[in-house]
């Protein structure tokens, strides 16, 4: 009886915290996949710029005219050309 309310928690558990996450991730993933060069974007550190170059596991941001920083594309927080597109 004790095995089936601990079998019982972990299915719970599987499906209200892990598949959800995985989901997440799964979008988040896909998102910093679709990118590309002239995107404007906000890291999670704050830094707001212009896709300048794509390469394999990172981006590399215009940050002013002249100016490019290199950061992964785990560090890419948000595309601000379609935060705007999203409210019009």
């Amino acid at each position: 009886m004790t095995l089936i309310f601990i079998l019982l928690i972990f299915v719970i558990f599987y499906f209200f915290m892990i598949l959800p996450q995985q989901k997440k991730q799964k979008k988040v993933e896909e998102f910093r996949n679709k990118l590309s060069k002239g995107d404007k974007v906000t890291t999670i550190g704050g830094i707001h710029g212009k896709i300048h170059d794509v390469k394999e596991s990172t981006f590399v941001i215009e940050i002013a005219k002249d100016v490019c920083i290199e950061v992964e594309k785990a560090a890419i927080s948000a595309d601000e050309s379609q935060m705007k597109e999203e409210k019009k």
